[in-house]
């Protein structure tokens, strides 16, 4: 099996994963964290907790770190862009998948594409919080920059990933509040979506990316964080065998049916050869010829932010309940 690293994804390890040295820019989902109690949470040069002027305490997974009270330039390198919108907090400059995405296309218009190793740019765009996974390159420079905090993926469910940005950015209240209202949306979907289709049926979510299939456990993102977490949709056995423990699985077209639930979500990217979905392999399977095929642009799926989940969930009940 080749070994995948994503926009978690790429993601998505999201934000995204890819084979080969490709590996370490294809992950969708993105993950894990240290924890800010309330104890470690200084807010210093405030008179009060509500004004978000000098600095806070954030307890990173490795070790304490000041940063600013209320971020005002930030720079994601990978996977937290979406997060950070969410929380309406600035940002000036973001990794190239999340350049790509077309969801993000509108509020990342005038915002800066960079990268881990464009340290001369990210000096001139004067950042006052860096934010990236725990492998990107040249973090000493870039603490001599700006406060730089990374996250290790999968450290904690991608709920409490928001939640540990949400603290990062002195917006903890906001995202709490976002979490809660996600959930009770994507859970009554999913008992909405199981009266439709049966509580029995399986559900397989499946990308086509660099000539290889893969098949994705719950937490890869593309969607599948709320269809098998939230929703409690199933996941084939096969599935359960193969991508769970790496949350992937690279297979060949001719297990694929092996593979394919009653229902398939196709995260498929317009740029990639997608030939095999015009084999007699692939249109022989049922889901395929019972129209049980739902794909999306990979590139708006790769992720697991507050964004791309609200879409995701959108296209889950367009798509299982309205067609």
């Amino acid at each position: 099996m080749k070994k995948l690293w994503i926009p978690i994804m790429l993601l998505f390890v999201l934000l995204v994963s890819a084979c080969g040295s490709q590996a370490a820019d294809h992950r969708g989902n993105s993950g894990g964290t240290g924890q800010n109690t309330d104890a470690a949470s200084e807010n210093k040069g405030a008179p009060d907790g509500n004004n978000k002027t000098g600095t806070i305490t954030y307890q990173s997974e490795n070790g304490p770190i000041e940063v600013p009270a209320n971020p005002q330039r930030v720079i994601v390198l990978s996977s937290y862009a979406g997060n950070v919108m969410a929380l309406n907090v600035n940002l000036v400059g973001v990794d190239s998948w999340s350049k790509m995405n077309p969801r993000f296309a509108d509020q990342l218009k005038d915002v800066e594409e960079v990268s881990d190793e464009s340290l001369e740019k990210i000096i001139e765009l004067d950042p006052d919080l860096i934010i990236g996974l725990s492998n990107i390159n040249n973090v000493n420079k870039l603490q001599e920059i700006a406060p730089t905090v990374t996250f290790t993926y999968g450290k904690v469910d991608y709920l409490t990933q928001h939640l540990e940005i949400g603290k990062l950015l002195n917006k903890e209240k906001e995202a709490q509040a976002w979490i809660d209202d996600f959930k009770q949306r994507a859970q009554q979907a999913g008992e909405d979506i199981k009266a439709k289709i049966g509580s029995d049926a399986t559900v397989s979510v499946i990308e086509n990316f660099d000539k290889q299939i893969y098949v994705f456990g719950d937490n890869w993102g593309r969607g599948t964080e709320i269809l098998y977490q939230e929703m409690k949709l199933a996941m084939p056995e096969k599935v359960k065998e193969m991508a769970l423990k790496d949350g992937y699985y690279a297979l060949s077209l001719e297990v694929l049916p092996e593979y394919a639930g009653d229902y398939l979500i196709v995260s498929k990217n317009p740029d990639t050869d997608n030939s095999f979905m015009e084999t007699d392999t692939y249109n022989k399977m049922p889901a395929v010829r019972n129209k049980h095929v739902f794909e999306a642009n990979a590139k708006e799926f790769y992720f697991n932010d507050p964004v791309t989940l609200d879409y995701q969930l959108e296209f889950f009940i367009d798509h299982f309940l309205n067609k």
